[in-house]
């Protein structure tokens, strides 16, 4: 575990090290991959639908048409294959940089799959930093983007707490590795 207190700018960790510590982003990368979806124009807004083609998915929830928030929510993977093709690996690479997303090996050969398998990292301390750029308004990114994906990451709001983000999963080489990566706002407080 690795939470920023964003007022007090201070880390707390169980285990520096393994925050340090690289993996493939998996799900969370829907975060960094929508933005770059929007921005690029390949989804309108969170309202796009990807027509299902009718296929078997490997998630029953997957089987249907989806909007861009249900296609994130639901973690539709070639939801975000499909849209990964069409960003393309010159775009990726781009916004990628721009936004200092910590070492994604894109090419054309893996475009549809690098944040689910491969050479592709990014450690805690950098989802972190991203996020704070995001939150913070200080992504390269239009207002409009912002404003539809702030909305699109919250997974539940009350009067008490607002809490955005998105999680993720990976498998590899028999190695689990399970991710949330968001932040929480409690009155004038982020963490």
């Amino acid at each position: 575990v690795l939470i920023y207190d964003f007022q007090k700018e201070v880390y707390y960790s169980n285990d520096f090290r393994w925050a340090n510590k690289g993996h493939l982003p998996a799900s969370t990368f829907k975060i960094a991959h929508s933005i770059i979806a929007l921005e690029s124009g390949v989804v309108a807004d969170d309202r796009t639908v990807f027509k299902w083609d009718g296929k078997k998915r490997s998630l029953k929830n997957w089987e249907q048409d989806l909007t861009l928030r249900d296609a994130f929510h639901f973690s539709c993977v070639p939801c975000y294959q499909e849209v990964a093709k069409k960003i393309g690996e010159k775009r990726m690479n781009e916004y990628l940089g721009k936004f200092a997303y910590g070492s994604m090996k894109v090419d054309s050969s893996n475009i549809d799959v690098f944040w689910l398998e491969g050479h592709s990292r990014i450690n805690q301390f950098q989802q972190i930093d991203f996020l704070i750029k995001f939150h913070q308004s200080k992504l390269p990114i239009s207002e409009r983007t912002e404003k539809v994906m702030k909305k699109l990451m919250v997974i539940e709001e009350t009067q008490d707490y607002t809490l955005s983000g998105k999680t993720g999963w990976s498998s590899r080489n028999g190695i689990n590795n399970g991710w949330f990566v968001g932040y929480v706002e409690r009155e004038d407080k982020v963490y």
